[in-house]
């Protein structure tokens, strides 16, 4: 694909010369004969490169350098002059010029530093565009629902995210506080540096300690070689320290010292260890019922609440259900490769149900459907707690053949992948095995 070049110069003949120089050599060129006209072009082209002369009618040509990269980071600017001052030259390298020359005397320099521009700025857009990609989807954009105590969460979320304000999010198991958390980081001023999630409750103390914190060789038993721990991975960036309720107290002093200096010392170490982290918390728990009561720091508590956001149970935006469950039903009828729909009474009984689990549950729930299903979901494949009867033939009313079809039902989803088959179903791979066997599947 030709790389596009801008050049912006209101010396008629001395831009359609270097447009002509520079389209032999395979490049797009495009002209502009103002600062004006060249930042419309630049907002519509997929331009790369822009050769600016330094005195435009409108703007100072090294002025408009840092204007050029506030509109698109990744382009390069090179900046043309007829008298080329030092003065000039060095403010143009500082505003984020990629190079200055003196026109005529530097003619031979402009194909090989167009190169060099263009290769330069070609690997900032890859990264750019990652960057970008990633922080869409992880942006405020990607939570669905329209409900209000949604709406006021997101906005009360958007409003934290500029700042660097430790953020405790409260919420009911499945109620998506890490998604609200990448969210914050992703449109904080922090979102190309690392977002480092952890829950707490997965680990005990003495474990726990040692992934935040890492520790030295030698600290304990099997402690070979160095390690870094999760507050250095996140490093610049934000760390989510989620089901932080079940932190024992010992290490709750140490996440206090974090908040309070930015540093803490690893396990086995004599030295202090700084970084520069923003820290998010979340919990299912009432953490000042739990440090009332003794079972939570209350100095901690009143640091980690500095902002709160509380996240509604799905109980609580029943009309973000449909919408969320259309999410998934597409998700996992593209992974499983066939054209699935939702009839009305599928979504009628996804309404009325009690969802204890939140989102998560709903999700499992349209995975499982859309395994069942063949091209149509009926209430029929939603599971028992749904309290729905199970519409099949007299022949296959006992349970030993409902369990068969859906035992063979997911390992044709899964493509016969067994370990996958018994997480969706919930069960282990030796009963599975046994399973398979006993119905010679």
């Amino acid at each position: 694909m030709q790389a596009t070049i801008l050049i912006i110069d209101d010396e008629k003949k001395l831009n359609d010369l270097l447009s002509r120089i520079i389209g032999l050599e395979g490049f797009k060129v495009l002209q502009a004969f103002t600062g004006k006209e060249g930042l419309k072009l630049l907002e519509k082209e997929d331009v790369l490169v822009v050769l600016s002369d330094v005195k435009l009618p409108d703007v100072n040509g090294v002025d408009l350098v840092k204007t050029i990269i506030q509109l698109k980071p990744f382009v390069e600017v090179i900046n043309l002059t007829a008298y080329g001052t030092i003065t000039d030259g060095v403010r143009s390298i500082k505003n984020g010029a990629f190079n200055y020359i003196v026109k005529g005397d530097d003619n031979d320099k402009i194909i090989p530093l167009l190169n060099q521009a263009v290769e330069k700025a070609q690997v900032q857009q890859n990264a750019y565009n990652a960057d970008k990609k990633v922080s869409t989807k992880h942006s405020f954009a990607q939570i669905i629902g329209h409900s209000k105590p949604i709406t006021d969460a997101v906005n009360l979320a958007r409003r934290v995210a500029a700042t660097d304000t430790t953020v405790l999010l409260l919420g009911e198991t499945g109620t998506g506080k890490e998604v609200f958390a990448s969210a914050i980081h992703y449109e904080s001023q922090r979102r190309q540096m690392p977002f480092v999630a952890i829950n707490c409750s997965s680990f005990t103390g003495e474990l726990l300690e040692s992934e935040l914190f890492g520790y030295k060789a030698g600290a304990f038993s099997g402690a070979n070689k160095d390690k870094k721990g999760l507050f250095e991975e996140a490093h610049h960036g934000s760390i989510f320290l989620d089901e932080i309720g079940e932190m024992n107290l010992s290490l709750q002093a140490k996440l206090l010292r974090v908040l309070e200096s930015k540093t803490f010392i690893k396990l086995g170490d004599t030295q202090t260890t700084k970084v520069n982290i923003r820290i998010m918390a979340a919990t299912n728990r009432d953490l000042r019922v739990e440090a009332e009561e003794g079972r939570f720091r209350p100095d901690l508590y009143y640091r980690l609440a500095v902002f709160t956001i509380s996240l509604p149970s799905l109980n609580e935006r029943k009309e973000d259900i449909e919408p969320l469950a259309k999410y998934y039903l597409r998700f996992f009828a593209d992974k499983a490769g066939k054209p699935v729909k939702m009839s009305d009474e599928f979504s009628t009984m996804l309404k009325r149900h009690q969802w204890k689990g939140n989102i998560r549950e709903l999700k499992n729930v349209m995975e499982r459907a859309v395994i069942l299903a063949d091209n149509l979901l009926t209430p029929d494949v939603l599971p028992p707690q749904f309290n729905n009867q199970i519409a099949t033939d007299n022949s296959s009313l006992d349970l030993q053949s409902i369990e068969k079809q859906h035992i063979a039902k997911v390992l044709a989803y899964t493509k016969g992948n067994k370990t996958e088959t018994a997480r969706l179903l919930g069960i282990g791979l030796t009963t599975l095995y046994r399973k398979i066997d006993e119905y010679g599947l």
